[in-house]
């Protein structure tokens, strides 16, 4: 079963920082490509920046995704923002509503602590994925990949090649996503449990120090001694970098286990060739192959209205 349908609208949002006006043009584009696939898109005033990167207040940022909740003719939500300022709208959202009237939410980056909060108070997954890398870098690869994966049959957004660093084989539901952003949610109420999980680490920037300073947290945490294997994504900077230790070798050095399964791809994270990892989605990796079972997102209809801008 298809996540969209043609003819159906998305929405489109900012939980964390509002985009520069630069950005206006692109969504724009973007607005197009996804016309040309059947689908409109639906977005509010608030996505951009004014005098500050607070281009909404916390609730209202909230009562916007409460919207798109409610909204019959939104059959699924993409973040369009990254930053710093998702996790302050998460005590202000309607998670039993979310529950019974679930639908698919996508975003990336500080969108991770959203995405997370969501799967831990509804048991419903996310997606940790960028809609505008369908006007990106990568446009045309993504756009073949988006529409084969969410309004077909084929999964290749959801495929990415990966390379054993530790063991053979891990199965489990997948949370995580960005290092430090995950973060955030840790002692909160927000922070899903990671007993037996695969926990998804990336980051765009971030040095050796700042790598080393977030996977001791992890370690003090305990997270390495309850997850059941270790997805690390694209670690942006270091890799651009070349950071001496690199990260894998960081990563084991800390982690100290060798019996823990890990596994590195370039595909998860920031890149404009980024693939989608559902977080709560379980998944099998066993040599060089990766399988997700379904998880079927079909939603009841809410019931509220906003009206695209281009």
């Amino acid at each position: 079963m298809s996540l969209l349908k043609s003819k159906q609208a998305i929405g489109i949002l900012a939980l964390s920082n509002g985009l520069s006006q630069s950005q206006y043009q692109p969504l724009c584009q973007l607005e197009q490509v996804l016309a040309k696939m059947g689908l409109s898109m639906i977005w509010p005033p608030s996505l951009f920046v004014k005098e500050s990167v607070y281009h909404a207040k916390d609730e209202v940022r909230a009562e916007i995704l409460m919207e798109f909740y409610k909204n019959p003719d939104i059959h699924a939500i993409f973040d369009v923002s990254g930053g710093d300022l998702a996790n302050g709208v998460l005590p202000y959202l309607d998670y039993e509503w979310i529950k019974n009237h679930p639908k698919p939410f996508f975003g990336y980056s500080d969108l991770s602590v959203v995405l997370n909060a969501l799967y831990a108070k509804t048991g419903h997954p996310t997606y940790l994925y960028q809609i505008r890398n369908l006007v990106g870098a990568r446009s045309k690869d993504q756009q073949q990949w988006f529409y084969e994966s969410l309004l077909s049959q084929e999964k290749s957004l959801f495929e990415f090649p990966f390379k054993w660093i530790q063991g053979e084989v891990m199965e489990g539901v997948v949370v995580g996503g960005n290092i430090r952003c995950f973060l955030k949610l840790a002692g909160t109420e927000y922070w899903p449990s990671v007993k037996g999980k695969l926990l998804l680490l990336e980051a765009y920037s971030g040095d050796v120090a700042k790598m080393a300073t977030y996977l001791n947290q992890y370690k003090q945490l305990g997270v390495f001694n309850e997850i059941d294997g270790l997805i690390l994504g694209h670690f942006t900077q270091m890799q651009k970098t070349e950071e001496v230790p690199d990260i894998v070798t960081l990563v084991q050095q800390i982690v100290g286990n060798p019996k823990l399964p890990i596994i590195k791809t370039d595909a998860i994270g920031h890149g404009a060739d980024a693939k989608c990892v559902m977080i709560g989605g379980k998944y099998k990796f066993k040599n060089q192959e990766v399988a997700l079972s379904h998880v079927d997102t079909s939603a009841k209809k809410p019931l509220w209205n906003m009206y695209p801008q281009c």
